[in-house]
């Protein structure tokens, strides 16, 4: 029963279904609505008591609780027509159905990585199933530890980012050896830092022994390591100072820290130390983008494309995030940055992957392409998707 029900909410994942009928949120709508919704659930659990209208006082409270990004919590960001925070699986297939019936797009928000907001706005008639209240983890391990390297600043950039790209997929499956570059802007001059972050599941003297086999260049030592255990190791990689209490990781709705925009690459060969040296100039240049590149190779490797619903398997050897972030308001400040992690982006294309030019779908990025209202034909989404999977069910179509 667990895995079947996991397999229902998977598939909800997916896709986001698209239906092509206007409704106007008015109240016999919502009571219609909800009479549908009540006559498609388990009256057990009713749905009425997580369903949240605009008139209801928790609709933007509950709406604005999970976005992240500045750019789409404005006055004129689209909103949804209603929001349902599903506690089991059938308040989820409750209203998928009743969207068809009522003409409604539906957006799924489960946390994650969407930057570009697709998973909580339409400029279509649509609702939000927001499943974060579908979180139970069980988890039975034995008690271990996590080492975690401190980031060590290197100087020599070029040099030892070069060598991490020969060695980065292919070290024990226990070791994850994150590499984040970022401009440093001196009244003085202008130069890159280099951090190496990396999560090991053993103990110190396992890591150092493995490291001075597989990449001594970094020069690993027991002072730049930190012991911590698996919990703690979360909160280091959700950038939470060492030492902060584990109490933080119950508040589930952070509020919204910044603007931000970012956008993903994979890199299939190594990039040469000319063509690295270039990358650190124009991102000096632009004063403001980093780029965080996070290997795969291991266990990924291990898996093939057709196992699972994530096709950036074997022949990827790093993925790379471009990320720009920024707190000032207004249109000029946004349409700067935009432009800079976009050049950034145009200036990659000679070192990452080709035919097609690869992107991790999460990151939700909307400069690849979008639909257009309506119906799409393969012809107009190919524009941003060279491969397609069509499941073909009457009535449904895959939106981006």
């Amino acid at each position: 029963m667990r895995r079947t029900l996991s397999s229902a909410i998977l598939a909800v994942f997916a896709v986001l279904l698209q239906l092509h009928v206007s409704m106007t949120a008015s109240d016999p709508a919502q009571e219609s609505f909800l009479q549908c919704l009540s006559d498609h659930s388990q009256s057990s659990l009713p749905i009425s008591s997580v369903t949240y209208f605009p008139n209801n006082s928790s609709y933007t409270t509950v709406l604005q609780s999970y976005i992240r990004n500045l750019r789409f919590i404005s006055s004129t960001t689209p909103k949804p027509v209603f929001i349902v925070t599903p506690t089991h699986v059938s308040h989820i297939q409750a209203s998928i159905i009743c969207s068809k019936i009522h003409g409604l797009e539906v957006r799924i928000r489960s946390g994650g990585h969407d930057y570009d907001g697709l998973s909580y706005v339409s400029h279509n008639p649509f609702i939000i199933i927001d499943l974060f209240k579908l979180r139970s983890i069980n988890v039975n391990i034995e008690d271990q530890s996590a080492w975690v390297d401190s980031g060590a600043t290197i100087d020599g950039a070029t040099d030892i980012v070069y060598q991490w790209q020969y060695v980065a997929d292919k070290m024990h499956e226990d070791l994850f050896i994150r590499v984040v570059v970022l401009p440093v802007n001196k009244k003085s001059h202008q130069t890159v830092k280099a951090k190496f972050v990396a999560l090991f599941l053993g103990n110190a003297e396992n890591l150092i022994a493995l490291m001075d086999q597989s990449f001594p260049e970094l020069g690993l030592s027991g002072k730049d390591c930190i012991e911590m255990s698996w919990i703690e190791s979360v909160l280091y990689w959700s950038n939470y100072a060492i030492g902060t209490s584990l109490d933080v990781l119950l508040v589930r709705q952070p509020d919204s820290e910044k603007f931000l925009k970012k956008k993903s690459d994979y890199v299939q060969e190594p990039i040469s130390k000319t063509g690295l040296e270039g990358i650190w100039k124009k991102m000096m240049q632009l004063r403001k983008p980093a780029l965080t590149f996070n290997p795969y190779g291991g266990k990924m490797s291990e898996i093939s494309e057709s196992e699972t619903p994530f096709p950036h398997r074997s022949g990827n050897i790093y993925k790379i995030q471009y990320s720009v972030n920024w707190k000032e308001e207004g249109v000029e400040a946004a349409d700067q940055n935009l432009d800079r992690i976009r050049m950034i982006y145009d200036y990659m294309r000679p070192h990452v992957s080709k035919s097609p030019r690869g992107s991790y779908l999460n990151y939700r990025d909307t400069d690849l392409g979008t639909n257009s209202v309506g119906n799409v034909s393969y012809s107009e989404a190919s524009v941003w998707a060279t491969k397609v999977s069509l499941l073909k069910k009457p009535s449904i179509v895959i939106s981006r």
